[in-house]
């Protein structure tokens, strides 16, 4: 921890009302606009000065492209280690440079204690493509999870999916609650081994099929994936490797965020205006824990406000690339 940071840190991971949240919020804008070089630097030349901006809808958001392209992080902090997206190749892959782990252990930690409501669930990862490929933000999210489970099945599972379908038959009729989180394709594999009837396990699908089975709109999967696996809801993480914070879903494709994080939904003709709630857009995600690289994402994702803490996820553009999280196209 950077001891000239803890108190900021604190008050970030502690808000409790809107107010609060767009004061905080505008301080972490002058703290970047001021220390992160390629964030200053997009200001610049969109003739913007840090000190005119008195609101959260005057602040530009950096489109997150630039991940790709440029080191986002703040002067003066030398990166601990870097996640990257799973793009096709490594020069259309994002790196997000991490100066302080601190900051996303405690963002993912509380987010998931916020959606679990405070029930230490058993954890069972089924993410193959993801530990193959290394420097993945979602494995080292989860990883962190299962570390504070107290549940000794909670673990990763690569290829050993007659374990997995043991545990679960075990963990079912012993009326234990689990959380099944797995890679979409993962998911449909399993159920290829043995339908289920779950009843006292969530399962969360973390989007994507990574070429080994046919796309499909999110309604078809997640009612595949309700009958195969006899479930009434299918939950989402919607994260990205550019993000230290995730919303879940806990059903219908609704996604609530944490209280330092916050969606905004842009003009799709005009990347500086908004759109009224309830109208679709593409997303822009205030993310507080990003406080070392950029704050004020400027998402490929089309998405939907249902209400200030609520938001749907719609798409994305058609230009953009397949990556990451939820990415299923409607």
């Amino acid at each position: 921890m950077f001891e000239s940071d803890i108190s900021i840190q604190n008050r970030i991971f502690s808000l409790e009302n809107e107010q609060d949240f767009e004061k905080v919020v505008l301080e972490v804008f002058q703290f970047q606009a001021k220390n992160v070089p390629v964030y200053r630097e997009y200001l610049k030349l969109l003739n913007r000065e840090a000190s005119s901006i008195q609101s959260i809808f005057e602040i530009p958001f950096l489109p997150i492209s630039f991940f790709k392209t440029h080191k986002v992080l703040a002067e003066g902090y030398s990166p601990e280690l870097f996640f990257q997206s799973s793009g096709t190749t490594s020069a259309n892959s994002s790196k997000h440079w991490v100066a302080n782990p601190d900051w996303y252990e405690k963002s993912f930690i509380k987010g998931f204690y916020n959606y679990t409501e405070g029930e230490d669930r058993c954890i069972l990862a089924l993410l193959p493509n993801y530990l193959e490929r290394g420097n993945s933000s979602l494995v080292y999210m989860v990883n962190g999870l299962i570390e504070k489970s107290t549940d000794p099945d909670s673990g990763f599972f690569l290829d050993n999916l007659n374990e997995l379908v043991s545990i679960l038959k075990r963990r079912e009729e012993s009326g234990q609650k689990t959380l099944l989180l797995g890679v979409t394709y993962a998911l449909l594999d399993l159920i290829d081994i043995l339908p289920f009837k779950l009843k006292n396990t969530w399962v969360m699908e973390t989007g994507g099929m990574k070429g080994r089975r046919k796309e499909m709109v999110k309604e078809e999967l997640h009612e595949l994936l309700q009958d195969g696996l006899g479930v009434s809801a299918i939950h989402s993480e919607y994260g990205m490797t550019e993000l230290f914070s995730q919303a879940y879903s806990k059903g219908n494709n609704l996604f609530s965020t944490p209280p330092w994080m916050s969606i905004l939904i842009r003009d799709t003709t005009d990347p500086f205006s908004y759109v009224d709630e309830r109208k679709s857009g593409a997303i822009n995600v205030i993310d507080l824990a990003n406080y070392y690289s950029c704050s004020f994402i400027a998402t490929d994702d089309l998405g939907k406000l249902k209400s200030k803490t609520e938001f749907e996820v719609l798409g994305r553009f058609d230009n953009a690339d397949v990556r990451g999280c939820n990415l299923m196209v409607q």
